[in-house]
């Protein structure tokens, strides 16, 4: 006779479920994404993207702006100052860029 122990260890365990995300093939979590200019793009590899939202004040419902900028990854020095871009979160480069570009929304055009 098998003691418990030794039934306990033949008895297999299910593998757990595969998550949605997992079954969708996205590897990583929720990852904000934003749009913005290029304002500077003297860096090497970086551009400084300042992306502007808006949302109304609670008390006295006055929409006010909010401008914040980000430094993010341009791995081929193609996006100029004036481009409108998106950029996504991603796993910090360096000690300040945390973003990476993804894609050129809008070229700029000089008139």
């Amino acid at each position: 006779m098998a003691t418990p122990k030794a039934a306990a260890s033949e008895k297999q365990i299910p593998a757990p479920p595969l998550s949605k995300r997992a079954l969708a093939g996205e590897a990583h979590g929720f990852r904000r994404k934003m749009v913005g200019k290029v304002i500077k793009a003297k860096m090497a590899k970086t551009v400084v993207v300042e992306v502007i939202t808006s949302h109304r004040d609670a008390l006295y419902g006055k929409y006010l702006r909010n401008r914040d900028r980000y430094k993010a990854h341009d791995e081929t020095n193609q996006y100029k100052v004036g481009d409108q871009v998106e950029i996504q979160e991603h796993r910090p480069i360096s000690k300040d860029k945390r973003f990476i570009v993804v894609r050129l929304v809008k070229k700029f055009v000089e008139e």
